[in-house]
């Protein structure tokens, strides 16, 4: 089969087509033919490097695990899925190639729901949820989302609101009215920002997610008068500020809510922006548009199989 692999790391230039075996599931697992895959930080930040002293990478690796695609066959012990189900959630293997192997972090998709966005949703769903939760954001509160028009940030902005949270988003200039569009008070990044947002919200944030890592902590820490329900999945200086960096793990994951978020977007209440798609062979120019930060919704691989 083709996989996009990474045998050094380095910039998006390091990832390249190659033939590699088809893998065969193991017990508990299946086998999925990929229709899309969704290419996330996490991605870019494997493929660079950066994450290793964190995160130790084997190389060649193939990269990816947010997936939709079709049951194409079944490891001994699973009664819950059968071949040709379409499906999405998470790979055990990965994803940027034309099959991968999926344990029990699948939820069958929804009909009706496209594939771009059935790609775009456990991801952002899981860390939004993930990430709300431990803010303990209610209705009635104000939540300032640093890089509110990303994937993570528009999710959770909408998931706020929809709890009857006011959410103050930054985003570029450019995004602006994206952000009121989805019930968002918007405003930019940088320079007085606390100023900014503190005429917005004259009572003060009652809590910020920062999805950007653009190196808002300070200023958010000077809007909420401490550390205290700030959470960053970005920014890695939280340690040193003593804000918690929030990682999400296989244990995070629940299918019950990427359902629950799914039903959401079929019903029109989420809205979910793919920025762009490219084809699996092009995966590089996806890593330009994710290193520059400025991707502007998710961004999707588009899979087809040679056999």
């Amino acid at each position: 089969m083709k996989a996009v692999l990474v045998s050094s790391f380095g910039g998006p230039e390091v990832l390249h087509e190659a033939e590699v075996d088809k893998p065969a599931p193991g017990a508990g697992q299946v086998r999925l033919a990929i229709r899309r895959v969704g290419v996330n930080p996490f991605d870019a930040k494997l493929r660079s490097g950066v994450m290793e002293a964190a995160f130790h990478t084997e190389l060649p690796t193939i990269l990816g695990m947010e997936v939709a695609g079709v049951v194409d066959a079944l490891g001994e012990g699973v009664t819950d899925l059968k071949v040709g189900d379409e499906v999405l959630g998470w790979s055990d293997t990965g994803a940027y190639a034309e099959y991968a192997l999926a344990g029990p972090s699948l939820l069958v998709k929804p009909a009706g729901l496209d594939w771009d966005v059935a790609a775009a949703l456990p991801v952002a769903a899981e860390t939004s949820l993930r990430v709300l939760h431990l803010l303990g954001v209610a209705s009635g509160e104000t939540l300032l989302i640093h890089g509110a028009s990303g994937a993570v940030g528009a999710m959770a902005a909408q998931l706020a609101v929809a709890r009857g949270v006011t959410v103050i988003g930054t985003a570029s200039a450019a995004n602006q009215d994206y952000l009121t569009s989805l019930g968002v008070t918007p405003t930019t990044y940088g320079d007085g920002l606390v100023e900014r947002v503190r005429a917005l919200a004259p009572n003060g944030v009652d809590a910020v997610f920062d999805t950007a890592g653009r190196g808002a902590l300070p200023d958010s820490i000077e809007l909420r008068g401490g550390t205290e329900r700030i959470v960053t999945i970005a920014d890695q200086a939280a340690q040193s500020l003593g804000i918690p960096f929030s990682s999400g793990t296989a244990a995070d994951r629940s299918i019950p809510e990427l359902a629950a978020v799914a039903d959401q977007v079929l019903s029109g209440k989420v809205v979910v922006t793919v920025a762009a798609t490219y084809p699996l062979a092009e995966a590089a120019r996806a890593h330009t548009v994710i290193d520059s930060g400025h991707a502007g919704g998710k961004l999707v691989l588009t899979v087809s199989r040679t056999g």
